[in-house]
């Protein structure tokens, strides 16, 4: 990621004391959260849900009232 997008991004984000104060910092960071981000799979059905549909009124089977 280049430092003009590291910058915009980071602005965007409301991140712009940081960007100021620790540059090295913020562009760590953009490094980790890219690297991270093409390590997700996308799911190949764009219907498919990451986890159970939630349903309102169920209650766990944990046995916690």
């Amino acid at each position: 990621m280049d430092k003009a997008t590291i910058e915009l991004l980071a602005r965007r984000a409301g991140l712009a004391k940081a960007l100021a104060e620790f540059p090295d910092d913020v562009a760590y960071a953009a490094k980790q959260a890219a690297d991270v981000v093409s390590k997700i799979k996308q799911p190949t059905d764009p219907a498919a849900e990451p986890w159970p549909p939630m349903r309102a009124g169920r209650r766990a089977s944990s046995g916690c009232r």
